[in-house]
């Protein structure tokens, strides 16, 4: 099977795009609208994050110099300050209502998935991942290469997989997930999906590739012995090579609409 794979991974070929790199401190590249827009929301809160951190910081350097026990002897003595009990009440409620702002229209989006042009499912196993693809008549399943194998197809080791799945860009995908035993997760850091695959239930999310690569992401819930060789490798190509990849799958191909009948 490994071999099949290989023959039509040569057949298909694509930079890659979306993976882990060693150093790497934030998110990794974004391959698509939904996670531009995380990108974005991550750095704003981030921003928040750090403005909060150092001014907590240097009020208690301010709180420790000035208010020690040699600075100040003899301490005063009220209940409550009116003034301060009103800026952190109001100030921390403000910066909740920006976030909110930023927040729920950037989960409305990846919650609420437009028209899909394309749908895969991703079913969880112990331990690997199933895919079909119901529009063409695909399935197959996923595993995770093996060191020699992954060394020799030059991808890289617990991400790379003996049969990626295939989108075209510029299309938006809906990924059903489910699982058949234990709660997995189907997420693809590049774009922007995270969505646990729970037994008897049908998550969905969506994405669209905005260039063509490879992308990985792997399964993201403790799930058992062999959680870490649950990989999703992800080949965004143009639609030629999505129909030839389909083509070489045995699946079935739309016929293109007949065009109307013109007037005599």
């Amino acid at each position: 099977m490994a071999a099949a794979a290989g023959a039509a991974e040569a057949q298909f070929p694509a930079p890659a795009a979306g993976k882990p790199v060693d150093g790497a401190i934030t998110l990794q590249l974004p391959g698509s609208p939904v996670m531009h827009q995380i990108e974005d929301f991550h750095a704003f809160v981030l921003i928040i994050i750090t403005v909060v951190t150092l001014f907590v910081l240097a009020l208690l350097l301010w709180v420790m110099v000035r208010y020690n026990k040699k600075a100040n002897p003899v301490p005063r003595k009220f209940a409550h300050n009116t003034l301060v009990e009103i800026v952190w009440t109001v100030v921390p409620v403000l910066i909740l209502v920006a976030i909110a702002i930023q927040s729920f229209p950037l989960l409305a989006k990846e919650e609420l998935p437009p028209k899909a042009e394309l749908t895969i499912k991703a079913t969880g196993n112990k331990w690997y991942w199933s895919y079909e693809y119901p529009d063409y008549a695909v399935s197959f399943d996923a595993n995770v290469l093996k060191k020699p194998d992954a060394e020799k197809a030059g991808k890289p080791y617990l991400l790379g997989v003996d049969e990626p799945i295939y989108v075209p860009v510029n299309t938006k995908v809906r990924v059903l997930i489910t699982s058949n035993d234990v709660i997995h997760s189907w997420a693809m850091p590049s774009m922007g999906v995270k969505q646990d695959a729970i037994p008897g239930r049908v998550n969905q999310g969506w994405f669209l590739a905005e260039a063509p690569g490879v992308y990985y992401g792997q399964c993201s819930e403790l799930c058992g012995i062999r959680h870490a060789f649950m990989p999703i490798e992800l080949h965004a190509v143009s639609k030629q090579e999505f129909d030839a990849w389909i083509a070489s799958k045995g699946g079935k191909i739309a016929a293109a609409p007949a065009a109307p009948a013109q007037p005599s």
